[in-house]
């Protein structure tokens, strides 16, 4: 069976203003509508999970996550010391795989967020399960999870908050809900957002307060650079999804997974510019590129 391994986190318990972005997935989809979340939040119900004790204080240090995603049963999730070594490993069960009717495979990210202290990761039933650097593992919450739902989720960096999209899907797309809770029991449960079409959502990773949502095609239809992956990212108010600011878009589509720096995003005219984008939506530079490649700003911005 054939393996890939993404590197989905770059930096854990570093103290970071923001919290992992999933990484890129193949192959192919054409959009066919637009996603603008501003409305305001509704009242709802929420999972129970229960409350947790607060875990012994992991190792203070920097450290990445490794998801190996396969096609089998289950799939690895490894904390990596800045020496290479593994320091902590989980092996859950691998989440249903979506398809959009009968045909179309839906277009899914990894199953993992970070945040300062833990890595959190999906398995088959819905349960958001943790992990720490110094081993320490256990059951965090539940997201809603069937045959046609797939929950994605991004935990807040001092892992109080979950925001998930719920999507359920369907052989024009999916119908897409955000919603905001906390981590533990599931109260203060909110809906801030819904829409069905050819486009949905990731949540990818938290900003000065804000869901960092990832605008992306919901179903496989072809192949192409940048198929399967966001389009662009929205900054949006954790409290009511108003959107406070726009990365990329059609004209400059995203090119790798942000940092605390920003983004790069790359012409699509002709693949020829890649720009540095700030967390305003504000152009820090350009450099020159061959042909569409994946691109990664590091934390400091350089």
């Amino acid at each position: 069976m054939n393996r890939l391994a993404y590197v989905v986190a770059i930096v854990l318990l570093a103290g970071c203003g923001s919290s992992s972005a999933a990484a890129r997935q193949s192959p192919a989809a054409s959009p066919t509508s637009s996603t603008s979340p501003t409305a305001s939040p509704s009242g709802g119900t929420s999972p129970s999970a229960a409350p947790k004790p607060s875990p012994t204080p992991p190792p203070v240090g920097q450290y990445a996550v490794l998801v190996t995603q396969g096609n089998g049963d289950t799939y690895a999730v490894s904390i990596v010391g800045t020496d290479g070594r593994v320091v902590a490993s989980a092996q859950p069960s691998n989440p249903t795989q979506m398809t959009c009717g009968d045909a179309l495979n839906a277009v899914l990210p990894v199953p993992v967020s970070t945040t300062s202290t833990r890595v959190y990761f999906l398995d088959a039933q819905g349960n958001v399960i943790f992990l720490t650097p110094n081993g320490e593992t256990g059951h965090a919450t539940r997201v809603p999870a069937s045959g046609n739902v797939r929950s994605m989720f991004t935990v807040s960096p001092d892992d109080r908050q979950i925001a998930v999209i719920q999507n359920t899907y369907n052989s024009s797309g999916a119908t897409t809900v955000l919603y905001v809770e906390d981590l533990n029991g599931g109260t203060h449960h909110v809906k801030l957002y819904t829409q069905t079409g050819g486009y949905t959502l990731w949540p990818t990773g938290w900003h000065g307060g804000n869901i960092v949502l990832a605008k992306v095609p919901a179903c496989t239809q072809g192949g192409g650079p940048f198929c399967c992956g966001p389009m662009e990212l929205h900054v949006v108010d954790a409290a009511t999804a108003a959107r406070r600011y726009t990365l990329g878009g059609s004209q400059c589509i995203i090119a790798g997974p942000p940092t605390t720096a920003g983004v790069v995003c790359e012409n699509t005219s002709n693949y020829s510019q890649g720009t540095v984008l700030n967390w305003t939506g504000a152009t820090v530079r350009h450099f020159t590129i061959q042909g569409p490649v994946s691109a990664e700003l590091s934390p400091d911005g350089t």
